[in-house]
């Protein structure tokens, strides 16, 4: 039958929901987060494939507000609830939709698409590079001591509601979002999505608590809230007594002191003996704090895919640790207007130039190995060790691939 691809209509959202629940298995949502979908749904940068009555294909594009290297919040596309019925996959739905949603993205002057990849291999193919790292830890705090640096005497500690701390918390994290490429600013709505806490996903462990680190509030004057930490604990019970763990949700700080007062606060806690934690930068500072790093079990995997729709405008956009002046030969199949010679050159002041040139080529590589490195998290000289990046002038690579880099590693701080 002949299937249509058309913008999402906001009476259809249920039928579209439930689609793309069928499609990752089938469970549903609870009700605060079904909720919290609708809220933050957008329906006209929406998509869905329809068989006679029946959504069979699913796609959206929520409107970000990404960090990139040198602090500067850029537009972007963050593409989820991307999914296809099993009843009609390999007649290319998903690639009509991603192609739609590419053009879609372009006419909205967004340089830049983002995603969150169930499935890794898939999404290669529409040009999307593997741009961050998340590490997972589990700390043995019964064994591993936190050598907290001195300075942290005036910081002061104390439980909060994580609702009536939420516009606190949100006010830390505004101010970290400019100095960590990959994280997002917050639209509206989205300061819901780390107090959602449904009990299906908490595997045992208690409600979600919040602590805040408080600085000065002397003379009746309030106290400044520089950091927070939201977790569950888990109580668990062995012969020889407790053996309770604290799942760490989310961290922020706007200091070292705060940040180390957070984390003794968290080995501190009565009735356990470690720390799991999920998705944290792969540069945490913690793990200089740690007496034995080998007994925190660290783990790695890719985190956020970023694809440059308009390859001058998005590299213009972001600021360059060093001088870089090159000329790129890029190839995009997928998104022909990209493809072609572009001259870079930037530093790390900003105000970054990024034309169409004529002159000779200097570096050969796809777009999806720039998405790959265009946040500083990997490397154009280890995509050029992989075979992804052809070097055509002698000492190119190592120039630009120094000038990608940038301060603090990339990291996503939440799905979407």
């Amino acid at each position: 039958m002949t299937t249509e691809l058309r913008v999402l209509r906001a009476s259809e959202w249920n039928d579209w929901l439930e689609a793309v629940e069928l499609a990752f298995g089938g469970v549903a949502q609870s009700a605060e987060e079904r909720e919290f979908d609708r809220a933050v749904t957008e329906p006209a940068r929406s998509l869905g494939v329809w068989d006679g009555d029946q959504c069979v294909g699913t796609a959206s594009a929520f409107s970000f507000r990404l960090a990139v290297p040198g602090g500067a919040l850029v537009p972007a596309a963050g593409v989820s609830l991307v999914s296809v019925a099993t009843t009609h996959r390999r007649r290319g739905v998903l690639t009509g939709m991603m192609r739609r949603q590419l053009h879609d993205v372009r006419e909205w002057g967004e340089p830049l698409a983002l995603l969150t990849a169930s499935e890794p291999a898939i999404y290669g193919r529409f040009g999307y590079g593997a741009a961050t790292q998340q590490l997972s830890a589990e700390i043995d705090t019964a064994r591993v001591r936190l050598d907290v640096p001195a300075g942290t005497d005036d910081v002061r500690l104390r439980f909060a509601k994580p609702a009536d701390a939420r516009d606190a918390c949100e006010a830390v994290y505004a101010r970290n979002v400019p100095g960590r490429p990959g994280m997002l600013a917050r639209r509206p709505h989205w300061e819901r999505m780390p107090l959602i806490d449904p009990e299906s996903d908490r595997d045992g462990a208690s409600p979600l608590r919040c602590v805040l680190a408080e600085r000065g509030g002397q003379d009746g004057e309030p106290a400044d809230v520089v950091g927070y930490a939201r977790f569950h604990f888990k109580p668990e019970w062995k012969w020889a007594g407790s053996d309770g763990t604290v799942v760490l949700r989310d961290l922020e700080a706007l200091d070292p002191a705060a940040y180390a007062a957070l984390w003794r606060f968290l080995f501190d806690m009565d009735l356990t003996s470690k720390i799991r934690m999920r998705n944290r930068p792969v540069d945490d500072a913690w793990q200089h704090l740690v007496s034995d790093i080998r007994r925190c079990d660290v783990r790695l995997r890719d985190s956020l895919y970023v694809r440059l729709v308009e390859v001058g405008a998005a590299l213009e956009a972001r600021a360059y640790q060093a001088p870089v002046d090159v000329v790129f030969e890029v190839t995009d199949a997928f998104c022909p207007w990209n493809e072609g010679r572009w001259r870079l050159t930037g530093d790390a002041k900003g105000g970054a130039s990024c034309k169409r040139t004529g002159e000779a080529a200097e570096l050969a590589l796809s777009v999806r190995e720039l998405g790959a490195a265009y946040l500083g998290g990997v490397t154009l000289a280890s995509l050029a060790a992989a075979g992804r990046v052809r070097e055509l002038r002698p000492g190119a690579l190592a120039e630009t691939s120094v000038a990608f880099g940038a301060g603090a590693a990339p990291w996503l701080p939440h799905g979407f």
